[in-house]
């Protein structure tokens, strides 16, 4: 694909991007290109009639409102028609028939995406896309329509109808490729090993709770910030620079901070497109209390269509609105540095846990042996685990913080030998992560699926 679309003149890139898109998303979802192609249409279609009627805001107003009800009506049906009618059906008995829906790759992504388009355009913040084809390659750029970065339709305008390839770009893209395809290949697939076994023994020891949840931690991070990379790689390759999307979470010392800092797209667009226009922080405490709790909440559901994803946001919620009330200034700000980082740390974990967990009576059992009360019986491997992975947990936990990158950057820099060093430590990488590969079963992203 790079090399088809480096040979075709520039007036055909943006086609050439649509085409092998559209192939790439066809390929796992053959079916659910159409959606694809609809969504396109669409957003497309309502783009320009926002645009045309923009100084006659109540036609602007109904074509923004018909462009959000589609989207969040296909997103709506795909995601969540299963567990609404499962919980319907739950609480009232009627032996309902469950659709059993299957959820098109990406649709959380693109859908939020689609959404910044109209409302964007609306809001006079960007120039509707005269040309389908530059608005289909916006959309349906392929590195980040799986998992992200969620790309704002602002943000991108420019580059799509204006950018350049440079070969110092070129080389950054390929650098930043491979350093989210160790992420994922050689710390979260390793990783997953150990978090999966943990899940299916039902009742872990304490320290197989902690060994567990430790593992999920960080391949989490290790399997979502690789794909980002990833995906910020390739688009560099291409000539588009997509924002970035973590900043290393797991050295925070707040739960805002962390979320500062993880999946900083999906942050932007809940502030930009749901908390702002709710009041934000300017109508008083009462109002910003509520509009958190809405945003965290339908972060969580977000995620899934599970109810431990809502627990999960409510959970963020209630910390966050705790920080903002009180517990930042009179706690957290008087403590010392290494406490503050705990208490984050600790908090990112056990929201790993009602994460990881769609049972969330479970997921408390879990919490519970994680803090000495497993029960009677409950199954050990916790110091073969330790043995086992211990290592590699070490190497994670190094990593997952700025101390790894810097030193490969100082390395990297300093002189002849440095260069040689760290060219031949990368080819070790990637000759490793090759061997990994050929001998792994499939191992998708875990964000793919929400």
């Amino acid at each position: 694909m790079l090399v088809a679309y480096y040979l075709v003149p520039r007036k055909f890139k943006n086609l050439c991007l649509v085409l092998f898109s559209l192939v790439f998303y066809a390929w796992g979802e053959p079916i659910y290109v159409l959606l694809m192609i609809f969504t396109i249409l669409v957003d497309y279609a309502c783009g320009l009639c926002v645009a045309r009627f923009i100084d006659r805001r109540g036609k602007a107003k109904l074509f923004i409102t018909i462009n959000i009800v589609i989207n969040l009506a296909l997103l709506g049906f795909f995601k969540y028609a299963g567990m609404l009618v499962g919980t319907f059906d739950a609480v009232t008995g009627l032996g309902l028939s469950i659709p059993e829906v299957a959820l098109p790759i990406g649709i959380s992504f693109y859908t939020f995406e689609s959404m910044s388009y109209a409302i964007d355009v609306y809001r006079r913040e960007a120039l509707a896309m005269r040309n389908i084809i530059d608005f289909a390659a916006y959309l349906s750029f392929f590195p980040h329509l799986v998992a992200g970065p969620i790309v704002r339709y602002e943000a991108l305008q420019a580059q799509v109808l204006n950018r350049r390839e440079t070969l110092e770009k070129f080389t950054e893209g390929t650098k930043r490729f491979l350093t989210g395809l160790f992420k994922k290949v050689l710390i979260a697939d390793n990783l997953a090993i150990l978090a999966e076994r943990v899940q299916y023994l039902g009742t872990p020891s304490t320290l197989t709770a902690w060994m567990g949840i430790l593992a999920f931690t960080f391949q989490i991070y290790f399997d979502f910030s690789g794909y980002s990379d990833m995906a910020i790689g390739l688009g560099k390759m291409f000539g588009f620079e997509l924002p970035e999307n973590f900043d290393h979470p797991y050295v925070s010392q707040s739960v805002s901070e962390f979320w500062r800092r993880w999946h900083m797209t999906l942050g932007g667009w809940f502030r930009e497109y749901v908390y702002i226009p709710l009041g934000g922080n300017r109508k008083g405490r009462l109002c910003t209390v509520r509009n958190l709790a809405i945003v965290w909440v339908l972060t969580g559901m977000w995620h899934g269509a599970s109810w431990n994803f809502a627990f999960w946001g409510a959970y963020y919620a209630v910390l966050i609105i705790l920080e903002k009330l009180f517990l930042q200034k009179k706690v957290l700000d008087k403590i010392p540095a290494f406490f503050r980082w705990l208490y984050s740390f600790l908090a990112a974990a056990i929201g790993w846990l009602f994460f990881s967990y769609t049972d969330i009576g479970q997921a408390f059992s879990v919490l519970a042996s994680m803090f000495g009360f497993a029960p009677e019986g409950a199954t050990s491997l916790g110091l073969y685990a330790l043995l086992t992975y211990g290592l590699l947990m070490l190497i994670a936990a190094l990593c997952s913080g700025p101390l790894a990158r810097n030193l490969f950057e100082k390395l990297r820099n300093a002189g002849t030998a440095g260069k040689v060093a760290w060219a031949l430590g990368v080819a070790g990488l990637f000759i490793i992560t090759l061997s990994f590969l050929v001998n792994s079963s499939y191992s998708p992203f875990l964000y793919a699926k929400f």
